[in-house]
């Protein structure tokens, strides 16, 4: 293996690692179908897994689009066992949740099923921006990284 190789590599490893550290933590609630209209992306379809944002992350429509990787790390008011042991989402930003908003981040019900019981009705979550399908290339091998804290690996092109 080539020292071009090993340096990638220990470069792409430190970037994986670094990415976790970085998780914020706040409440989500969930809202029901239909998810569009949005605020983001008017009556196109995003798919189920989405999230409103609070005016913490909305940042003058700035959030739309951003991918967050949501994990429940607990209840927010008093239902018995509110998180899917320990399990993770990746939402797509496509909405404002409106003042007073019950969360930083408002999910899709869809993804709220994911992570938390839905007879919690809200639950502290830890969050973190995700890197998605981001590809970077030298010579013949390529670096995926696939989540913030998610997936990397190393791939010879």
């Amino acid at each position: 293996m080539g020292i071009e190789m090993r340096i990638l590599m220990l470069v792409g490893l430190a970037m994986c690692l670094t990415t976790v550290v970085h998780a914020a933590q706040g409440n989500a609630v969930y809202y029901e179908p239909p998810y569009s209209p949005s605020a983001c992306f008017g009556k196109r379809d995003m798919g189920r897994w989405v999230a409103g944002v609070s005016e913490a992350l909305w940042n003058d429509k700035k959030a739309c689009g951003r991918k967050y990787r949501v994990r429940c790390i607990g209840g927010a008011n008093k239902a018995p066992h509110p998180c899917r042991n320990g399990k993770s989402v990746v939402v797509t930003v496509v909405d404002f949740c409106q003042p007073p908003c019950n969360g930083i981040l408002n999910l899709s019900q869809d993804a709220f099923d994911i992570i938390a019981d839905r007879d919690a009705g809200k639950v502290r979550v830890e969050y973190n921006q995700s890197v998605s399908n981001q590809k970077r290339s030298h010579g013949a091998i390529s670096l995926h990284l696939v989540g913030n804290g998610g997936i990397c690996s190393i791939v010879r092109s």
